[in-house]
């Protein structure tokens, strides 16, 4: 394995850590130590150079990318609209939830994935304002950056190190972690409290940032996305809802 930075970030732990010397992965003192660079990651790099000068490829930039956000937001802002202001009865308010829940996935699983592993874009702005959007659906790009960009793919599954395995009680993704009995309809339960992990984050998020130093501009960015998700979250109680 190597201590090289991933292909998917910029900065390797140490490098984005010394920006913010305060942040720590769990076990931050016993974090595993990885062989010197054995010329995998090299090779790797060659290889995926070599395929899109060949296939004439995009690596960021694609026409294709832009015009999957445009359709992912206009459903997401279209459905919303509906369910706000045009659904008249139970099953259409169900529907339109659920074109809602969807389009909010798709924010988070690609406009946003994407910009926060500076993966969008070969402009710098281009990619913070996309990984933010996962601010606008109540998530936070600067948690996400240290939970998944750092900790996840520099220990990627390693147990008490990647924290995008750690789900508590609730679920066990590793067979290094503590197996109780209902787990094992862990595959049923799973998802349903998966839709509520943006609901439940923000008190782990301020818990978590509260022993970091993110900096003011992160914390205005971090508070305005969490105003700005409350409020279209709390629009249709307040708009829709008799006596709201």
């Amino acid at each position: 394995m190597s201590n090289d930075t991933p292909v998917s970030t910029v900065q390797s732990p140490t490098e984005s850590a010394s920006h913010s010397s305060s942040v720590k992965s769990p076990d931050a003192e016993t974090r595993p130590k990885f062989a010197k660079n054995d010329g995998f990651q090299a090779e790797l790099r060659k290889r995926v150079d070599a395929y899109f000068r060949s296939s004439g490829r995009h690596e960021r930039d694609c026409p294709q990318m832009y015009l999957k956000t445009i359709i992912i937001l206009g459903c997401f802002a279209a459905s919303y609209f509906a369910l706000v202001f045009l659904a008249e009865t139970w099953w259409q308010g169900l529907l339109l939830s659920l074109l809602v829940g969807l389009s909010t996935a798709g924010i988070g699983f690609n406009i946003q994935h994407d910009g926060g592993h500076n993966a969008y874009s070969n402009r710098p702005w281009i990619n913070k304002l996309m990984a933010m959007t996962i601010d606008m659906i109540g998530g936070s790009s600067y948690m996400w950056h240290w939970k998944h960009v750092i900790f996840h793919h520099t220990y990627t599954n390693i147990t008490g190190h990647d924290t995008d395995i750690e789900l508590g009680v609730l679920g066990r993704l590793s067979p290094h972690q503590k197996r109780l009995l209902f787990h094992r309809w862990q595959h049923f339960y799973l998802w349903p409290l998966y839709g509520l992990i943006a609901g439940t984050s923000l008190q782990g998020e301020l818990a978590n940032t509260r022993s970091r130093d993110p900096g003011v501009g992160t914390w205005l960015r971090f508070l305005r996305g969490k105003f700005f998700s409350s409020r279209w979250r709390l629009a249709y109680r307040f708009l829709c809802i008799p006596g709201g």
